[in-house]
C-alpha cells in the first residue's frame, strides 16, 4: 500500500459521503439535532447549556438546563469547532469535520486490512467496502457518533496491531498512552464508551507485557499510562458534571437501567423509575424485554454491522484469525457492547444504541471480510480446482459490487424518500411550518412548546422546547406548569397512549384549546390554570 492508495481511498470517501450531505438540508433526527443545536450554543457563547429537554430522567428545574445529561459532548464539540473555523452557524459549517472523519474512514480501515495480511488487494477491498458502507452511510455527513465512533474504533485496533508488530518497550508505552486516549474520547462520545477503557486495560494487561521480559513492571506502566490519556480526556467533563449536577457522570442514563418500555424513557417525573417498579414488572416480563432485544440486536448484527452477504465471510476471517490478538479484543468489545445493549439497556439497544455502538467495530469487520472471502476462494479451489488469482480478480470486485447495490439502496430510501419512505429532513420542514402557523396564532419567541423532538423544533423555530411526557393529561399538565409552557403540539405516529384522546378528538379537551392541523400534527394552546 503506498499513499496514494490511501489517498485515493480518503477521496472516494469524502465524495460518498459529499454526495449524500448534498440530499440532507437538516440533520434529520433528534440525535442529530440535538448535537447540532449543542454546537450552536457552545458557537453562541452559551456553553454546555440548552433551551430544550427531550426527556425528564435526571429531573431538571427549567429552562435553560446543563446539557447533556444524558448524551455526551463530543459530536457538538465537533459542529460548534466546524461552526467557528468556518465563521459560521450554518448546517454545511458544522458538519465539515463529520465529513473530513467520513473521508478518513476509508484509508483507515485499508491500514487495519494491511495489518491483517499485508496483502494489498485486500487492503483496498475492505477500504473500499468502507467507502460503500451501507446502512452507516446515511448517517456520517450528520452531527452524530457514528462517524467519530467508527473512527475511533478503526484507531483503536490499528494502534493494537502496529504495538504488535513494535513490540519495544518505549512504543508500547507510547501506544498505552494513546489508547487511553482514544478510550477517553470514546466515552466522551458516547455513554458506553466507558467501555473502551475497560478494553485498552485489557490489551496493556493481557497482550502487551507477553512481549516483554520485565512483565509485571510494564503492566504497572501500561496500566499508568493508559489512565493517564483517559483522564486526561475525561477529567474537564468530569469536572463540569460535578459543577452542573454534583456527580461526575450525568445523571439521566442510570435511570434507564430500570425502564419497562421505551417510552418511559420520557416519563415524567423520573422519580417513578426504580428498581422497585422495574422488578414489580414481573420477572417474566423482564425475560421476555432482554429476549426481545437479542433477538433484534441479533438480527442487526446480520443485516446492519454484517449487510447481510458479508457476515459469513466475516465469521470465516474471524475464524481465520481467531489467535490474533487484535480479533480477539474487537470480540471482546462486541460482545460486551451486545451484553449491555442486551441485558443492561434493551430499549435503548434495540432501538439503535447497538446500531450506534457497532460502529466502532465496522472498519475491523470490513477488514476481515475480504479475508474471509479469500478462505473460500482457496477451499473452491482445493475442490473445483479453481484459479485462486483470477477467482479472486473477480470476487473481489463483485463483493465491492454488492456493497454499492446496497449502499445506493440504503440511500434512495433512508434520504432519498424512495421506496415509500421520507425524504431527509421533512420533519424539519414539518416544524418550519408549524412555527409560522404558530407565530400567526400569538406565539412570541420566549413561549414553550411541548412536542416530539424538542431540539429539532427549536432548529426550526428558535423557541425553547420540552418533550411530550409518557402519560395522560395530568402529567402533559404537570410538565406544562413546571416549565412554563404554552403551547402543545402532538404528532401522528409519535403520540403517547395516554394523550391519544386528545389527538383523536381535539376539540374535546376542557384543558386544551384546538387551534388546528398542520399536516399530521394537531396543535393545541394550553390553558393556564
Amino acid at each position: 500500500m503506498t499513499w496514494r492508495h490511501y489517498l485515493l481511498l480518503a477521496v472516494l470517501g469524502l465524495a460518498m459521503a459529499s454526495l449524500v450531505a448534498i440530499f440532507q438540508p437538516a440533520p434529520g433526527y433528534m440525535d442529530a439535532d440535538y448535537y447540532y443545536a449543542g454546537g450552536l450554543q457552545l458557537l453562541n457563547g452559551h456553553g454546555f447549556n440548552e433551551p430544550f429537554l427531550w426527556n425528564y430522567l435526571d429531573d431538571p428545574s427549567g429552562l435553560p438546563h446543563p446539557s447533556n445529561a444524558y448524551w455526551m459532548p463530543f459530536a457538538s464539540l465537533v459542529a460548534a469547532a466546524g461552526a467557528f473555523i468556518f465563521g459560521s452557524g450554518s448546517w454545511l459549517a458544522a458538519r465539515i469535520g463529520f465529513l473530513v472523519v467520513a473521508a478518513a474512514i476509508p484509508p483507515l480501515t485499508a491500514a487495519l486490512a494491511w495489518s491483517f495480511t499485508y496483502r494489498r488487494a485486500l487492503a483496498l477491498t475492505s477500504g473500499l467496502l468502507a467507502v460503500f458502507s451501507g446502512f452507516y452511510l446515511p448517517f456520517l455527513p450528520v452531527t452524530d457518533t457514528f462517524g467519530l465512533y467508527m473512527l475511533l474504533g478503526g484507531l483503536f485496533f490499528w494502534l493494537v496491531t502496529r504495538s504488535l508488530s513494535h513490540t519495544t518497550g518505549n512504543s508500547l508505552l507510547v501506544s498505552s498512552f494513546l489508547l487511553g486516549i482514544i478510550a477517553g474520547l470514546m466515552h466522551l462520545s458516547r455513554a458506553e464508551g466507558l467501555l473502551w477503557l475497560l478494553i485498552a486495560l485489557a490489551a496493556v494487561l493481557f497482550v502487551f507485557p507477553k512481549m516483554q521480559p520485565r512483565r509485571y513492571y510494564f503492566v504497572f506502566c501500561f496500566s499508568f499510562l493508559v489512565l493517564v490519556g483517559y483522564m486526561l480526556v475525561m477529567v474537564p467533563w468530569f469536572l463540569r458534571n460535578i459543577s452542573a449536577f454534583g456527580t461526575p457522570l450525568a445523571p439521566g442514563g442510570s435511570k434507564t437501567l430500570w425502564l419497562t418500555s421505551y417510552n418511559q424513557l420520557f416519563t415524567y417525573p423520573a422519580s417513578q423509575l426504580t428498581f422497585a417498579s422495574w422488578w414489580h414488572s414481573g420477572l417474566s416480563a423482564i425475560l421476555e424485554a432482554r429476549l426481545w432485544a437479542l433477538g433484534l440486536n441479533l438480527a442487526s448484527a446480520v443485516s446492519v454491522q454484517g449487510e447481510v452477504f458479508l457476515f459469513p465471510l466475516i465469521g470465516i476471517g474471524v475464524w481465520h484469525l481467531r489467535k490474533d490478538h487484535c480479533v480477539q479484543l474487537a470480540l471482546l468489545v462486541w460482545l460486551l457492547t451486545l451484553g449491555a445493549m442486551t441485558v443492561a439497556f434493551p430499549y435503548a439497544g434495540a432501538r439503535g444504541g447497538f446500531f450506534h455502538s457497532g460502529a466502532a467495530l465496522q472498519p475491523v469487520w470490513w477488514a476481515l471480510a475480504p479475508v474471509g472471502l479469500e478462505r473460500v476462494i482457496d477451499w473452491a479451489a482445493r475442490k473445483r480446482h479453481w484459479s485462486v488469482i483470477r477467482a479472486g480478480q473477480i470476487f473481489r470486485p463483485t463483493l465491492v459490487g454488492l456493497a454499492m447495490l446496497l449502499t445506493v439502496v440504503v440511500v434512495g430510501g433512508r434520504v432519498m424518500g424512495g421506496n415509500g419512505g421520507q425524504a431527509w429532513g421533512q420533519e424539519n420542514a414539518a416544524y418550519s411550518q408549524i412555527d409560522k402557523y404558530l407565530v400567526s396564532v400569538g406565539m412570541t419567541a420566549e413561549d414553550v412548546v411541548v412536542v416530539a423532538n424538542p431540539p429539532g423544533f427549536y432548529l426550526a423555530s428558535g423557541n425553547p422546547a420540552i418533550a411530550v411526557p409518557d402519560g395522560n393529561i395530568d402529567t402533559l399538565l404537570a410538565v406544562a406548569r413546571r416549565f412554563g409552557a404554552s403551547y402543545l403540539v402532538l404528532e401522528g405516529g409519535s403520540v403517547p397512549t395516554g394523550l391519544s384522546a386528545a389527538y383523536d378528538h381535539p376539540r374535546e379537551q376542557p384543558d386544551l384549546i384546538y387551534l388546528g392541523q398542520i399536516g399530521s400534527a394537531h396543535v393545541f394552546l394550553i390553558r393556564s390554570s
